[in-house]
């Protein structure tokens, strides 16, 4: 800059000028016209987790956010408290609590939707810094009303939405009502299995929300696609269910006997208590 200075005092024009003045007027000027740095967003990686262990692993891998849930082979259903607890203790990064009362139907009775929002309660007392959940009418569309209500029992959490939004018969549609609740972000493949065969659906729905919602691409997203999930569909948010089996510790094994059950296939359906069947074996041991 000294150089500078010396050539611009040289010059007829300026070879009056108190030199020190003129390198701050100079300086002033240069930093005036600098141009500012440029800010690269880099893409947020939200992370689907059902235990302690993957959150803080998540974390340490670079994921910003975290998806809190429990039974996630289940596609995921409300974490336990103690488990909110200790992974918004232990984790640095944002933890988004699943709001979901069961797998299978994403149609809910009143008692299961009052058990949503006395979630919603124990989530944000236990420092959740968002909720996420989804609520269907019977014949496929976006609950507005309840899905307003969540947003209230939210208290000013950001709420995401999540992939109950695939089963909608008109994306488009279902956007535009999610944004009138009041949704933050909402998780999806564009209606496809994947989001990658989704994403020119998801890269359509970028456009129309058109920076009043965030989207966030889901649905098998791995290592070896999420830079062509991030090119096609525009995004600036991806989530993601990265997981590899791990075995029990422990000596004891009884290969013979099974625990777990086989989920249904049908995706709306899930397990209940047969009362009839209950009855008839309460009869037998009397």
């Amino acid at each position: 800059m000294g150089l500078l200075i010396r050539r611009a005092l040289s010059s007829g024009r300026n070879a009056h000028c108190d030199p020190r003045r003129f390198e701050s007027y100079y300086a002033g000027s240069v930093l005036r016209h600098r141009p500012s740095p440029l800010i690269v967003q880099m893409p947020l990686v939200e992370a689907a987790v059902d235990t302690l262990q993957s959150a803080q692993s998540a974390e340490r891998a670079g994921a910003g956010r975290i998806e809190l849930c429990a039974s996630l082979n289940d596609a995921g259903t409300t974490p336990s408290a103690g488990l909110i607890a200790a992974c918004t203790k232990g984790c640095r990064i944002p933890v988004f609590v699943l709001i979901r009362p069961r797998g299978g139907s994403f149609v809910y009775t009143k008692p299961e939707f009052e058990i949503m929002l006395r979630d919603i309660e124990v989530a944000k007392s236990l420092g959740a810094g968002g909720i996420v959940s989804g609520v269907l009418e019977p014949d496929g569309k976006i609950d507005v009303s309840q899905t307003r209500a969540l947003v209230q029992a939210a208290g000013g959490l950001p709420v995401t939405f999540h992939r109950a939004f695939d089963f909608t018969p008109n994306l488009g549609e279902s956007l535009e009502g999610l944004i009138a609740a009041g949704v933050t972000r909402v998780l999806t493949s564009g209606g496809a299995n994947t989001a990658l065969e989704g994403a020119p659906r998801i890269s359509v729905l970028v456009k129309q929300a058109g920076g009043r919602m965030t989207l966030i691409a889901g649905g098998g997203v791995r290592e070896s696609n999420v830079r062509e999930v991030l090119t096609l569909t525009g995004v600036s948010e991806v989530h993601a269910r990265i997981s590899s089996i791990v075995g029990g510790t422990g000596s004891l094994r009884r290969p013979q006997i099974k625990l777990r059950k086989r989920f249904p296939d049908d995706e709306t359906a899930w397990a209940e208590l047969d009362e009839g069947r209950m009855r008839d074996l309460v009869r037998e041991t009397v």
